[in-house]
Parts: structure tokens; sequence; C-alpha cells
């Protein structure tokens, strides 16, 4: 439970344009710590479901991800990559709360139509499910409704596919009131097409000859518990669609705000625990939740911050990306993910201690143009950034050097190359273009003060008459210095 007392546990973007968030309680600690301690005080217990709302009668996929076996498919590339998608795959499991006790893969041109992997595949999997105890199979692909159903009448287990537990980790994660409507559209519209229905779930309400029991006006065909449930569930869809258009407005609302006031914005993006957040809290002292696990934070963080020479520009954390990401999660995530279109530069995070971050790369960049492309916007220039250096050894930096040559290296952990990137950062910034002289009167301070706010002193003197001062401006502000200004080029 959060602390009505506590002042910086969600702190509105607002807070970019007016510094109304003053600390009341100096020894409180951060909003990170607080997740973290709520976090750990609501650890899965064994036997408990994990789903967020028992919304219809239907067997709506719950899931039970407590003792697991992993299975995939390799279709292409080598053996390492099928075995860091599993990896992968565990990594996803055990964030959701689930004990992995066994993992295989089939080599196979392409899934099996009917239960992803091969019949004598199945058989084996069923033995070691037996064999092992396990209550729940994961499978490293999305499933088809009839592929799951499949798997699950021969497995005699629950199956649950990558996309499920993608999804179940972010309805865990969620909490902004705009995350959890995401989260929640995402599920419903991978759920809709794989509603099952259990015994009399399936029955009709009143069809057929209804006699005695229906009366007049009851005959005919009837409608089943199931298109019943299906007609509900397109309905909350509509209605979150449009709670999310409404919330997308807000948010270009405030975006305009800073575009108005000339900040300029960065955007950090990347891959799932590649330290965004740590990275963010390294840079501005924000306290965001930082933790070794697969999309620990979800709802954006902004925060302003300032260049080594005075510039101050706003800093937002955004949601990790995944290979395979799935195209729901993209979907309902795509008003937060504008963000990232939206900024004046990008700075992605890479994990260093990774085997292969240039895959991870590749994922990242293949979302974001996705995104660029359905918005028919360019993507801002793009700063790569290293992250996780105290964890590698000589050979392995040089070969990341090689491998990633305009990269900055850095660790948010040990501080190691944060000054460099705050260069790098405000050497790629917009700089103001308006060289402005101006005499400015003693009255009217406030204009100096923007002057060193926004724009670049070139040379200041203290007159009699007021404030002499040489610097690069922006437009706007060089229109407010007009009146005083002398000679200007």
């Amino acid at each position: 439970m959060k602390n009505s007392l506590t002042w910086s546990a969600e702190l509105d973007r607002d807070a970019v344009e007016a510094d109304e968030y003053e600390p009341i309680f100096t020894a409180e600690p951060s909003t990170g710590e607080m997740e973290l301690a709520d976090r750990a005080s609501l650890q899965r217990i064994a036997g408990l479901s994990t789903e967020l709302a028992d919304i219809t009668e239907v067997e709506y996929r719950q899931l039970r991800l407590e003792r697991v076996v992993l299975v995939g498919v390799w279709t292409d590339g080598d053996a390492a990559h099928a075995d860091a998608s599993l990896t992968e795959l565990a990594r996803l499991a055990e964030t959701a709360g689930s004990e992995v006790l066994e993992g295989i893969i089939q080599r196979r041109d392409r899934p099996d139509p009917g239960t992803y992997v091969g019949s004598g595949k199945v058989r084996e999997l069923r033995d070691i499910v037996v064999a092992t105890g396990a209550d729940t199979v994961i499978c490293d692909g999305e499933l088809s409704p009839g592929q799951l159903r499949q798997l699950e009448e021969k497995l005699k287990v629950k199956v649950v596919d990558r996309t499920a537990l993608i999804l179940d980790i972010f309805a865990q994660h969620a909490r902004s009131k705009e995350g959890k409507a995401q989260v929640e559209l995402a599920q419903l519209q991978y759920f809709l097409p794989r509603l099952r229905g259990w015994g009399e779930t399936m029955s009709r309400q009143a069809g057929g000859r209804a006699g005695a029991n229906g009366g007049v006006g009851t005959r005919g065909p009837g409608e089943t518990k199931l298109e019943t449930d299906r007609r509900r569930i397109h309905k909350r869809i509509s209605r979150l669609r449009k709670d999310l258009s409404a919330m997308r407005t807000v948010r270009g609302t405030k975006r305009g705000r800073r575009e108005a006031n000339a900040v300029p914005s960065v955007a950090i993006a990347g891959y799932t625990n590649a330290g965004k957040s740590s990275l963010l809290n390294a840079l501005t002292g924000a306290g965001v939740l930082v933790i070794d696990a697969l999309f620990a934070t979800l709802d954006p963080t902004t925060r302003r911050a300032s260049t080594p020479d005075g510039r101050n520009y706003t800093l937002t954390d955004t949601v990790g990306f995944v290979r395979h990401l799935p195209h729901q999660l993209v979907e309902a995530f795509r008003s937060t993910l504008e963000e990232v279109s939206g900024a004046d530069l990008l700075v992605h995070v890479v994990d260093g201690s990774e085997p292969s971050p240039h895959e991870q790369v590749a994922a990242v960049r293949e979302v974001l143009n996705e995104i660029a492309e359905d918005h028919t916007t360019a993507m801002p220039p793009e700063l790569l950034v290293v992250n996780k250096i105290d964890s590698v050894d000589a050979t392995r930096m040089a070969e990341l050097r090689r491998l990633l040559p305009d990269a900055v290296f850095v660790s948010a952990h040990s501080g190691k190359g944060i000054e460099e990137l705050r260069e790098a950062i405000a050497d790629r910034l917009p700089r103001p273009g308006v060289f402005v002289d101006a005499l400015v009167p003693y009255t009217r301070g406030e204009l100096v003060a923007r002057v060193h706010a926004e724009g670049e002193v070139v040379d200041e003197e203290h007159t009699p008459d007021g404030t002499r001062v040489r610097a690069k401006v922006r437009p706007d502000l060089a229109s407010a210095l007009q009146p005083f200004a002398g000679t200007g080029g």
C-alpha cells in the first residue's frame, strides 16, 4: 500500500514545467525504494492464480505459473541463438513468479500447425511434465487457439505461450491508470479469439423448443454464454480505446506545453533490463525503481536535467522492449511510445553484459521504426549507450567497441562514463540559433534569467543602465529581447 504522506510517489509530468513538488519529509525513501518494498511484500504464493479479475464464466486462460517446463522451436539461426531465446524465456517466466524446471528445443523448418512441436516431441514433453511434477508448459512463441487447445488436451496441464507470459508480467507491474488500461486492452485483444467454454457455460440461454420453461418470446436458437462474453469483451475494448484516446490527448497537451516553453526532450529507450531506469537515476537522481528483472518499470517517468553548460532539458524513461514483443502491446502502448518519436534525441541503452547486444539493438529499432511508419514521422537522432561495463572484462570491452564504434560506454551502477554521457547529450541537443546583443534594464531581470536558462551566454556585463548580455537564444526569446537590442546578427 502507498503511504498517503509520500510526496514523490507518482510525480506528474507537469513537475517538469513547475517546481510544485518540493520535498516535505526528506528522510522518506524514494519512489523506487517504496515500489521495491511493495513487490517484496507481495511475492506470489504457490497455488494462487495470477489473473487480475474473473470477468466471465468462460475459462479465461487463467495463468497459474508455478512449476513450469519450457519448450521452443528452432527454425532459423544457429544453436546459440536458439539457446539465448530459451534463456530469455526462462527469465521471463521467473519474473512472472514461476520456477523453471526444464527446457527443451526442437529443430524444425517451421512450428507444427497442430501442436507447435511434433507428435513425438509432445509425448516426450508429457513424460517430462509427469516426471518433474510441472503444472504449466510455456512455449517460446505465440500459439494459435487450435495449438493451445490440442497441447492442453495431450499434456493434461496448462499451456501458456510467450505472449500470454509477457502480458502477465505487464499486468503485475502496471501502476498508473494509463498503464493498467493499456495492459487490459492488450490482454482482451489477445484473449478474445481464445475464449473457451467449460460444461454448462456453452449451453444456450433459452434456445430450441423452450416450451413451459421459456414461454412466448424465448423460442429460437438462443445465444451461447460464449457469445455473450465475446460481446461484453468487445464493449470493454471499445471503452478502453476511448479512455486511452482521452489520455493521449492530455499527454499531447502536456507535451505541447513543454514544446512551447522550448525545453529540449531526451527519450531513453532500449531492451528490457538494459539499465534505463538506473541511467535515469544516475543522470537526474530521480529515485525510480531499479531491480534486476525484465519489464520492472512500465510507466514512463520524466525528470528535468541540465547539460554541463547549464541548458535545461527533460529526460523520459520509456517501457522496455524484447524480441518478438507482442503486437497487442505495441498497439496498446503506442501513445506512450510516441514520447520517443517526439523527442529531440533518443538515448538507446544497450546491456553490455549480454552475449548478443547487436540483436537487442535490432529488436528495439524494429519496434521504433514500426511506430515511426505508423505516424509518418522520422525518429530523432540516436545516441547508443552501452551500460553495465563494470560487468565485462577488457577483452569483451574491445569487442563491444568494435561492434558498436559510435556508442558511449558507461556504468550507471558505478558512475563510470556518466560525465562523458552528459557531454555527448549536450553536443547532440538542438542549440539556440539567434544571436542577440541587448542592454536589459534591471527591472527586467526575468529576461536575463531566461537567457541563462534557455540560451548560451557569450558575454555578460553589468552597467549603470542594466545588464549587457550577448548570447545565442531561440527565436521566441529573441523577440522578447528585441526592444532592448543593440546590435545582433
